[in-house]
Protein backbone atom coordinates (compact mmCIF):
# COMPACT_ATOMS: atom_id res chain seq x y z
CA UNK A 1 0.00 0.00 0.00
CA UNK A 2 1.54 3.30 -1.03
CA UNK A 3 2.14 5.92 1.68
CA UNK A 4 0.87 9.37 0.88
CA UNK A 5 2.77 12.58 1.41
CA UNK A 6 1.44 13.89 4.71
CA UNK A 7 0.93 17.49 5.69
CA UNK A 8 2.04 18.34 9.27
CA UNK A 9 -1.47 17.98 10.72
CA UNK A 10 -1.73 14.51 9.23
CA UNK A 11 1.70 13.51 10.53
CA UNK A 12 0.57 14.44 14.03
CA UNK A 13 -2.75 12.63 13.54
CA UNK A 14 -1.07 9.47 12.31
CA UNK A 15 1.11 9.37 15.41
CA UNK A 16 -2.06 9.41 17.49
CA UNK A 17 -3.86 6.68 15.51
CA UNK A 18 -2.95 3.56 17.45
CA UNK A 19 -6.15 1.61 18.00
CA UNK A 20 -8.60 0.28 15.40
CA UNK A 21 -11.38 2.84 15.09
CA UNK A 22 -9.21 5.89 15.79
CA UNK A 23 -10.27 8.62 13.35
CA UNK A 24 -9.00 12.15 12.80
CA UNK A 25 -10.16 14.98 10.58
CA UNK A 26 -6.99 16.75 9.43
CA UNK A 27 -8.44 19.52 7.25
CA UNK A 28 -11.79 20.81 6.06
CA UNK A 29 -13.14 22.92 3.23
CA UNK A 30 -16.79 23.78 3.67
CA UNK A 31 -18.39 20.45 4.50
CA UNK A 32 -15.61 18.39 2.87
CA UNK A 33 -13.17 16.61 5.17
CA UNK A 34 -9.64 15.24 4.85
CA UNK A 35 -9.15 12.47 7.37
CA UNK A 36 -7.47 9.28 8.49
CA UNK A 37 -8.92 6.06 9.92
CA UNK A 38 -6.93 3.35 11.67
CA UNK A 39 -7.89 -0.31 11.21
CA UNK A 40 -6.37 -3.62 12.24
CA UNK A 41 -4.70 -3.78 8.82
CA UNK A 42 -3.38 -0.24 8.68
CA UNK A 43 -4.28 3.44 8.47
CA UNK A 44 -6.27 4.66 5.47
CA UNK A 45 -6.75 8.15 4.08
CA UNK A 46 -10.16 9.70 3.48
CA UNK A 47 -12.09 10.58 1.43
CA UNK A 48 -11.58 7.26 -0.32
CA UNK A 49 -13.17 4.97 -2.89
CA UNK A 50 -13.33 1.25 -2.10
CA UNK A 51 -13.39 -1.35 -4.94
CA UNK A 52 -16.12 -3.98 -4.58
CA UNK A 53 -15.03 -7.62 -4.32
CA UNK A 54 -18.37 -9.35 -3.93
CA UNK A 55 -17.28 -12.98 -3.60
CA UNK A 56 -13.83 -12.31 -2.19
CA UNK A 57 -12.23 -10.90 -5.33
CA UNK A 58 -12.55 -7.69 -7.31
CA UNK A 59 -13.67 -9.08 -10.65
CA UNK A 60 -10.85 -9.75 -13.17
CA UNK A 61 -8.00 -8.20 -11.12
CA UNK A 62 -5.69 -9.53 -8.40
CA UNK A 63 -4.27 -8.00 -5.21
CA UNK A 64 -1.11 -6.85 -7.02
CA UNK A 65 -3.26 -4.90 -9.49
CA UNK A 66 -5.23 -3.37 -6.62
CA UNK A 67 -2.08 -2.30 -4.80
CA UNK A 68 -0.62 -0.76 -7.96
CA UNK A 69 -3.71 1.35 -8.67
CA UNK A 70 -3.77 2.63 -5.09
CA UNK A 71 -6.64 0.72 -3.45
CA UNK A 72 -6.70 1.12 0.33
CA UNK A 73 -9.78 -0.93 1.31
CA UNK A 74 -11.71 -3.55 -0.63
CA UNK A 75 -15.21 -4.89 0.03
CA UNK A 76 -16.56 -8.39 0.50
CA UNK A 77 -20.20 -9.46 0.52
CA UNK A 78 -21.56 -11.32 3.53
CA UNK A 79 -24.51 -12.89 1.70
CA UNK A 80 -22.47 -14.24 -1.22
CA UNK A 81 -19.52 -15.47 0.86
CA UNK A 82 -21.93 -17.18 3.27
CA UNK A 83 -23.48 -19.12 0.37
CA UNK A 84 -20.13 -20.00 -1.19
CA UNK A 85 -17.61 -21.08 -0.14
CA UNK A 86 -19.15 -20.55 3.32
CA UNK A 87 -17.91 -18.27 6.09
CA UNK A 88 -16.75 -21.21 8.19
CA UNK A 89 -14.68 -22.49 5.28
CA UNK A 90 -13.06 -19.05 5.04
CA UNK A 91 -12.48 -18.97 8.81
CA UNK A 92 -10.68 -22.33 8.64
CA UNK A 93 -8.43 -20.85 5.95
CA UNK A 94 -7.38 -18.07 8.34
CA UNK A 95 -9.96 -15.46 7.36
CA UNK A 96 -10.66 -13.53 4.18
CA UNK A 97 -7.31 -11.67 4.14
CA UNK A 98 -5.33 -14.90 4.06
CA UNK A 99 -7.84 -16.61 1.78
CA UNK A 100 -7.75 -13.98 -0.96
CA UNK A 101 -4.22 -12.68 -0.50
CA UNK A 102 -5.15 -9.06 0.26
CA UNK A 103 -3.22 -7.68 3.23
CA UNK A 104 -4.98 -4.30 3.43
CA UNK A 105 -8.23 -3.51 5.22
CA UNK A 106 -11.46 -5.25 4.16
CA UNK A 107 -15.01 -4.00 4.71
CA UNK A 108 -17.89 -6.45 4.59
CA UNK A 109 -21.50 -5.41 4.14
CA UNK A 110 -24.14 -7.15 6.21
CA UNK A 111 -25.92 -8.96 3.39
CA UNK A 112 -29.04 -6.94 4.11
CA UNK A 113 -29.29 -5.26 0.72
CA UNK A 114 -28.88 -8.58 -1.13
CA UNK A 115 -31.43 -10.34 1.05
CA UNK A 116 -34.01 -7.58 0.69
CA UNK A 117 -33.51 -7.50 -3.08
CA UNK A 118 -34.67 -11.12 -3.31
CA UNK A 119 -38.26 -10.18 -4.06
CA UNK A 120 -40.48 -13.23 -3.76
CA UNK A 121 -37.70 -15.25 -2.14
CA UNK A 122 -37.69 -13.82 1.38
CA UNK A 123 -39.90 -13.17 4.39
CA UNK A 124 -39.04 -10.36 6.82
CA UNK A 125 -39.95 -10.51 10.51
CA UNK A 126 -38.73 -8.65 13.59
CA UNK A 127 -36.43 -11.62 14.30
CA UNK A 128 -34.69 -11.47 10.93
CA UNK A 129 -35.15 -12.58 7.34
CA UNK A 130 -35.88 -16.01 5.96
CA UNK A 131 -34.80 -16.31 2.34
CA UNK A 132 -34.05 -18.74 -0.43
CA UNK A 133 -30.67 -18.84 -2.11
CA UNK A 134 -30.57 -17.35 -5.61
CA UNK A 135 -28.16 -20.20 -6.47
CA UNK A 136 -30.20 -23.31 -5.68
CA UNK A 137 -33.34 -22.28 -3.80
CA UNK A 138 -32.12 -23.61 -0.44
CA UNK A 139 -33.69 -21.98 2.63
CA UNK A 140 -31.66 -19.81 5.04
CA UNK A 141 -32.22 -17.37 7.88
CA UNK A 142 -30.30 -14.18 8.66
CA UNK A 143 -30.75 -12.53 12.03
CA UNK A 144 -28.67 -9.52 13.08
CA UNK A 145 -26.55 -11.86 15.18
CA UNK A 146 -26.07 -14.30 12.28
CA UNK A 147 -24.93 -11.52 9.96
CA UNK A 148 -22.33 -10.38 12.50
CA UNK A 149 -21.21 -13.96 13.19
CA UNK A 150 -20.55 -14.46 9.47
CA UNK A 151 -18.55 -11.23 9.30
CA UNK A 152 -16.58 -12.23 12.38
CA UNK A 153 -15.70 -15.50 10.65
CA UNK A 154 -14.62 -13.61 7.55
CA UNK A 155 -12.34 -11.47 9.73
CA UNK A 156 -13.12 -8.16 8.07
CA UNK A 157 -11.71 -4.94 9.50
CA UNK A 158 -15.01 -3.07 9.15
CA UNK A 159 -18.36 -4.80 9.56
CA UNK A 160 -21.79 -3.37 8.83
CA UNK A 161 -24.92 -3.84 10.91
CA UNK A 162 -27.84 -5.81 9.49
CA UNK A 163 -30.44 -3.32 8.28
CA UNK A 164 -33.64 -3.14 6.25
CA UNK A 165 -33.34 -1.04 3.12
CA UNK A 166 -36.52 0.59 1.81
CA UNK A 167 -36.53 0.88 -1.96
CA UNK A 168 -37.16 4.16 -3.75
CA UNK A 169 -40.90 4.78 -3.95
CA UNK A 170 -41.68 3.00 -0.67
CA UNK A 171 -44.56 4.57 1.18
CA UNK A 172 -44.15 6.29 4.51
CA UNK A 173 -45.67 3.49 6.60
CA UNK A 174 -43.29 0.86 5.22
CA UNK A 175 -40.34 3.24 5.48
CA UNK A 176 -41.11 3.76 9.19
CA UNK A 177 -41.38 0.01 9.72
CA UNK A 178 -38.01 -0.55 8.02
CA UNK A 179 -36.47 2.29 10.06
CA UNK A 180 -37.70 0.81 13.34
CA UNK A 181 -36.38 -2.64 12.46
CA UNK A 182 -33.06 -1.13 11.43
CA UNK A 183 -32.70 0.55 14.82
CA UNK A 184 -33.70 -2.56 16.75
CA UNK A 185 -31.34 -4.74 14.71
CA UNK A 186 -28.49 -2.23 15.09
CA UNK A 187 -28.80 -2.51 18.89
CA UNK A 188 -28.69 -6.30 18.65
CA UNK A 189 -25.60 -6.15 16.40
CA UNK A 190 -23.76 -3.90 18.88
CA UNK A 191 -24.70 -6.15 21.79
CA UNK A 192 -23.48 -9.22 19.89
CA UNK A 193 -20.23 -7.52 18.92
CA UNK A 194 -18.99 -5.21 21.70
CA UNK A 195 -16.66 -2.36 20.78
CA UNK A 196 -13.03 -3.44 20.41
CA UNK A 197 -13.70 -7.15 19.96
CA UNK A 198 -11.04 -8.77 17.75
CA UNK A 199 -10.07 -5.34 16.41
CA UNK A 200 -13.11 -5.48 14.10
CA UNK A 201 -14.96 -2.18 13.72
CA UNK A 202 -18.75 -2.04 13.46
CA UNK A 203 -20.56 0.70 11.55
CA UNK A 204 -24.21 1.63 11.99
CA UNK A 205 -26.47 2.31 9.00
CA UNK A 206 -29.00 5.14 8.90
CA UNK A 207 -32.12 4.62 6.81
CA UNK A 208 -35.34 6.65 6.46
CA UNK A 209 -35.97 6.51 2.73
CA UNK A 210 -36.65 9.82 0.99
CA UNK A 211 -38.41 11.51 3.91
CA UNK A 212 -36.16 14.12 5.50
CA UNK A 213 -37.82 13.87 8.91
CA UNK A 214 -37.44 10.08 8.90
CA UNK A 215 -33.78 10.45 7.95
CA UNK A 216 -33.38 12.74 10.94
CA UNK A 217 -35.10 10.23 13.20
CA UNK A 218 -32.97 7.34 11.97
CA UNK A 219 -29.75 9.31 12.35
CA UNK A 220 -30.74 10.31 15.90
CA UNK A 221 -31.52 6.70 16.84
CA UNK A 222 -28.53 5.06 15.18
CA UNK A 223 -25.97 7.61 16.34
CA UNK A 224 -27.20 7.13 19.90
CA UNK A 225 -25.60 3.67 19.64
CA UNK A 226 -21.80 3.88 20.01
CA UNK A 227 -20.53 2.56 16.68
CA UNK A 228 -17.07 3.18 15.24
CA UNK A 229 -18.56 4.78 12.12
CA UNK A 230 -21.89 5.61 10.53
CA UNK A 231 -23.26 5.02 7.04
CA UNK A 232 -26.09 6.38 4.94
CA UNK A 233 -27.95 3.47 3.37
CA UNK A 234 -30.91 3.34 1.04
CA UNK A 235 -29.56 5.70 -1.63
CA UNK A 236 -28.87 4.86 -5.27
CA UNK A 237 -31.80 2.42 -5.10
CA UNK A 238 -33.74 3.68 -8.11
CA UNK A 239 -34.36 7.31 -7.20
CA UNK A 240 -33.54 10.28 -9.43
CA UNK A 241 -30.26 12.10 -8.93
CA UNK A 242 -31.98 15.24 -7.54
CA UNK A 243 -33.75 13.03 -4.96
CA UNK A 244 -30.47 11.40 -4.00
CA UNK A 245 -28.70 14.75 -3.66
CA UNK A 246 -31.52 16.21 -1.57
CA UNK A 247 -31.31 13.42 1.00
CA UNK A 248 -27.51 13.28 0.89
CA UNK A 249 -27.07 17.00 1.50
CA UNK A 250 -29.68 16.99 4.25
CA UNK A 251 -28.39 13.90 6.04
CA UNK A 252 -24.58 13.87 5.81
CA UNK A 253 -23.99 16.94 8.02
CA UNK A 254 -26.17 15.37 10.73
CA UNK A 255 -23.78 12.43 11.18
CA UNK A 256 -21.21 12.69 14.00
CA UNK A 257 -18.28 14.90 13.00
CA UNK A 258 -15.77 12.78 14.96
CA UNK A 259 -16.58 9.48 13.21
CA UNK A 260 -16.07 8.29 9.63
CA UNK A 261 -19.08 8.74 7.35
CA UNK A 262 -19.83 6.17 4.65
CA UNK A 263 -22.18 6.55 1.68
CA UNK A 264 -23.07 3.02 0.60
CA UNK A 265 -23.25 1.98 -3.05
CA UNK A 266 -22.74 5.44 -4.59
CA UNK A 267 -21.69 6.06 -7.32
CA UNK A 268 -20.55 7.99 -10.38
CA UNK A 269 -17.52 10.30 -10.32
CA UNK A 270 -19.75 13.33 -9.76
CA UNK A 271 -21.80 11.49 -7.12
CA UNK A 272 -18.57 10.89 -5.22
CA UNK A 273 -17.54 14.54 -5.43
CA UNK A 274 -21.04 15.62 -4.36
CA UNK A 275 -20.71 13.24 -1.42
CA UNK A 276 -17.31 14.60 -0.44
CA UNK A 277 -18.69 18.14 -0.64
CA UNK A 278 -21.49 17.09 1.75
CA UNK A 279 -19.01 15.62 4.26
CA UNK A 280 -18.81 11.93 3.29
CA UNK A 281 -15.50 10.10 3.82
CA UNK A 282 -16.01 6.62 2.29
CA UNK A 283 -17.56 5.38 -0.95
CA UNK A 284 -18.02 2.12 -2.82
CA UNK A 285 -19.73 1.17 -6.07
CA UNK A 286 -19.64 -1.61 -8.69
CA UNK A 287 -19.83 1.00 -11.46
CA UNK A 288 -16.13 1.09 -12.45
CA UNK A 289 -15.74 -2.69 -12.60
CA UNK A 290 -19.12 -3.42 -14.19
CA UNK A 291 -18.74 -0.71 -16.81
CA UNK A 292 -15.19 -1.86 -17.54
CA UNK A 293 -16.53 -5.28 -18.52
CA UNK A 294 -19.11 -3.55 -20.75
CA UNK A 295 -16.48 -1.44 -22.52
CA UNK A 296 -17.29 1.92 -20.87
CA UNK A 297 -14.14 3.58 -19.55
CA UNK A 298 -13.67 6.71 -17.43
CA UNK A 299 -10.88 9.10 -18.36
CA UNK A 300 -9.63 12.57 -17.53
CA UNK A 301 -11.20 13.66 -20.83
CA UNK A 302 -14.61 12.03 -20.29
CA UNK A 303 -16.17 8.62 -20.86
CA UNK A 304 -14.92 6.41 -23.71
CA UNK A 305 -16.95 3.63 -25.31
CA UNK A 306 -14.04 1.47 -26.40
CA UNK A 307 -16.15 -0.68 -28.72
CA UNK A 308 -16.67 2.19 -31.16
CA UNK A 309 -15.26 1.74 -34.67
CA UNK A 310 -13.42 5.07 -34.48
CA UNK A 311 -10.80 3.42 -32.24
CA UNK A 312 -9.96 0.58 -34.67
CA UNK A 313 -6.72 2.27 -35.76
CA UNK A 314 -6.18 4.65 -32.86
CA UNK A 315 -2.65 4.13 -31.52
CA UNK A 316 -2.97 6.66 -28.69
CA UNK A 317 -3.27 5.61 -25.05
CA UNK A 318 -6.71 5.46 -23.50
CA UNK A 319 -5.94 8.41 -21.21
CA UNK A 320 -2.76 10.45 -21.75
CA UNK A 321 -3.02 11.71 -18.16
CA UNK A 322 -3.19 8.24 -16.60
CA UNK A 323 -0.14 6.22 -15.55
CA UNK A 324 -1.93 2.91 -14.93
CA UNK A 325 -0.54 -0.26 -16.55
CA UNK A 326 -3.25 -0.20 -19.21
CA UNK A 327 -2.53 3.36 -20.31
CA UNK A 328 1.26 2.96 -20.07
CA UNK A 329 1.30 -0.12 -22.24
CA UNK A 330 -1.61 -0.41 -24.69
CA UNK A 331 -3.38 1.61 -27.38
CA UNK A 332 -7.07 2.26 -27.84
CA UNK A 333 -6.87 0.11 -30.98
CA UNK A 334 -5.65 -2.89 -28.96
CA UNK A 335 -8.20 -2.37 -26.19
CA UNK A 336 -10.96 -2.20 -28.79
CA UNK A 337 -9.67 -5.37 -30.45
CA UNK A 338 -9.68 -7.26 -27.15
CA UNK A 339 -13.22 -6.16 -26.37
CA UNK A 340 -14.60 -7.01 -29.82
CA UNK A 341 -12.80 -10.38 -29.76
CA UNK A 342 -14.25 -11.07 -26.28
CA UNK A 343 -10.82 -11.77 -24.89
CA UNK A 344 -10.61 -12.21 -21.11
CA UNK A 345 -7.71 -9.75 -21.04
CA UNK A 346 -10.16 -7.02 -22.05
CA UNK A 347 -11.92 -7.18 -18.70
CA UNK A 348 -8.66 -7.07 -16.77
CA UNK A 349 -7.10 -4.14 -18.63
CA UNK A 350 -10.35 -2.15 -18.66
CA UNK A 351 -10.91 -2.80 -14.95
CA UNK A 352 -7.37 -1.78 -14.02
CA UNK A 353 -7.91 1.53 -15.76
CA UNK A 354 -11.39 2.27 -14.39
CA UNK A 355 -10.29 1.50 -10.84
CA UNK A 356 -7.21 3.66 -11.35
CA UNK A 357 -9.47 6.52 -12.45
CA UNK A 358 -11.84 6.26 -9.46
CA UNK A 359 -9.01 5.83 -6.96
CA UNK A 360 -7.10 8.76 -8.47
CA UNK A 361 -10.29 10.85 -8.32
CA UNK A 362 -10.40 10.27 -4.56
CA UNK A 363 -6.67 10.95 -4.19
CA UNK A 364 -6.94 14.14 -6.24
CA UNK A 365 -9.81 15.21 -3.99
CA UNK A 366 -7.58 14.62 -0.95
CA UNK A 367 -4.77 16.61 -2.54
CA UNK A 368 -7.21 19.43 -3.33
CA UNK A 369 -8.40 19.46 0.28
CA UNK A 370 -4.80 19.69 1.49
CA UNK A 371 -4.27 22.88 -0.48
CA UNK A 372 -7.77 24.30 0.04
CA UNK A 373 -8.78 23.86 -3.60
CA UNK A 374 -11.53 21.26 -3.51
CA UNK A 375 -14.25 23.54 -4.92
CA UNK A 376 -12.11 24.33 -7.96
CA UNK A 377 -11.21 20.66 -8.42
CA UNK A 378 -14.88 19.65 -8.35
CA UNK A 379 -15.70 22.29 -10.97
CA UNK A 380 -12.95 20.97 -13.23
CA UNK A 381 -14.43 17.46 -13.16
CA UNK A 382 -17.96 18.82 -13.72
CA UNK A 383 -16.66 20.66 -16.79
CA UNK A 384 -15.62 17.31 -18.27
CA UNK A 385 -18.51 15.08 -17.20
CA UNK A 386 -21.33 17.65 -17.00
CA UNK A 387 -23.01 18.54 -13.74
CA UNK A 388 -25.56 15.71 -14.14
CA UNK A 389 -23.35 13.23 -15.99
CA UNK A 390 -21.52 10.09 -14.94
Amino acid sequence: MSKEQLIPAEETAQQELTAPGDFRVCATEGGARLGMLHTAHGTVHTPMFMPVGTVGSVKSVDPRDLTEVGAQVILGNTYHLYLRPGDEVVARRGGLHKFNGWDGPILTDSGGFQVFSLAGLRNITDDGVEFRSHLNGSKHFFSPEKSIEIQQNLGSDIMMVFDECAAAGSDRDYTIQALERTTAWAKRCREFHPAGKNGQLLFGICQGGFYEDLRERSIEEITAIPFEGYALGGLSVGETKPEMLRILRHSAPLLPADKPRYLMGVGTPLDILDGIEAGIDMFDCVLPTRNARNGTLYTSQGKVNIKRAEFMEDDSPLDPNCDCYTCRTFSKAYLRHLYIAKELLSSRLNTIHNLAYFLRLAKDARDALRRGGFAEFKKSVEAIYGVNGE
